[in-house]
């Protein structure tokens, strides 16, 4: 354990970073490779079989990657995390873990359309059907849990609507039914909220977006907090032996990372999802380089960027503004200010 917390511009800068020990680089390397070496068929056997942590195939891990992870599960005060290569690629890992055909998944209806479009009709296909709900009604999540509900899912600003979640709450009525509550945080990014903080279990990042800062590269990563209880019989893909993988046991091996490794070793692998390293290592430059676009984008000091979803009718000017501070995210931190105006069009 670290014997200090870090800043944020520190975590975006050094997180998931040892300076390399052959040439002593203080930036990260670009580790642009397919395969590594193995000291003998001993040390490739455990390797495979998860009994030594180590780079297989890049498609599983790479070291540019690995400190990807690293770097946003520090920010998040997650326990572990795997980058993909977009957003929607993390989405669907996460979700494919904890779902197979006949299960069901609670939304939000304000997801961004891409994410309403993968599940409602894309996992459709797949057998696995959603429910969409007003996330400004946590009540109505309960309301459509059923039997073979595996997640809630929804976002901490709603992408385009700006809808703010009370993950506390819908958290609550997610860990009451044994279920663990998934949150998009791309749209306020760790610097404003960290879900976990709020009872949320795993956090989606499109890393496009604020963590690359840039506009030059696609990139996925999902976080594990590390706290759900996969054991609650809820989920036995993570206690049982696996099909998928040498007969291991995620849960009972490898514990509070367990979800993270059933992700990687199982969907990632044969899925195929894989970020190339040059693009973690520009997602890296990103964080580092845009921590303070981060802060400036996401301050007090910017009302234009709040003020962003205007309402107009004939007489009168909507606007929808996010609170300011997410301190308060635990509470329905959501306001609307509608100002009254006899003159058309003003």
């Amino acid at each position: 354990m670290a014997d200090r917390r870090y800043g944020f511009g520190t975590l975006c800068l050094h997180a998931g970073q040892i300076p390399d020990a052959a040439t002593g680089s203080r930036a990260m390397p670009i580790y642009q490779t397919t395969s590594y070496v193995f000291d003998n068929a001993d040390h490739a056997a455990s390797l495979f079989n998860l009994q030594t942590f180590g780079n297989v195939y890049t498609r599983l891990s790479n070291p540019t990657t690995a400190a990807l992870e690293e770097r946003v599960a520090a920010l998040e005060r997650g326990r572990a995390s795997v980058a993909v290569a977009s957003g929607m690629a993390a989405q669907m890992a996460c979700l494919l873990t904890l779902c197979k055909q006949g299960d069901h998944i609670v939304a939000a209806r304000t997801l961004y359309g891409g994410t309403y479009s993968q599940l409602a009709v894309t996992f459709a296909q797949f057998g696995i059907e959603a429910t969409f709900v007003d996330p400004d009604q946590p009540e109505e999540f309960e309301r459509a849990i059923r039997p073979r509900t595996k997640a809630l899912y929804a976002e901490t600003i709603a992408n385009p609507q700006l809808n703010i979640l009370d993950i506390a709450a819908v958290a609550g009525i997610a860990h009451a039914h044994g279920l663990p509550l998934v949150i998009d945080n791309t749209l306020a990014s760790p610097y404003l909220c960290r879900p976990f903080e709020h009872g949320a279990d795993i956090v989606i990042h499109s890393a496009t977006k604020y963590i690359g800062g840039h506009g030059t590269s696609m990139g996925g990563v999902m976080v594990e907090s590390g706290k759900f209880p996969w054991d609650n019989g809820n989920f036995p893909q993570m206690t049982e032996p696996s099909i998928g993988y040498h007969g291991v046991r995620f849960f009972e091996t490898f514990g509070d990372f367990g979800f993270t490794m059933k992700v990687r070793m199982e969907i990632v692998r044969t899925l195929g999802p894989a970020i190339s390293p040059f693009n973690s290592f520009l997602l890296l430059q990103g964080l580092a380089s845009t921590s303070g676009t981060i802060r400036s984008s996401h301050g007090s000091t910017t009302p234009a960027w709040l003020r962003v979803l205007i309402t107009r009718s004939r007489n009168a000017i909507c606007l929808k503004v996010p609170a300011r501070s997410f301190r308060s995210a635990s509470r329905a931190v959501s306001r609307r200010a509608c100002a009254s105006s006899k003159r058309a069009g003003s």
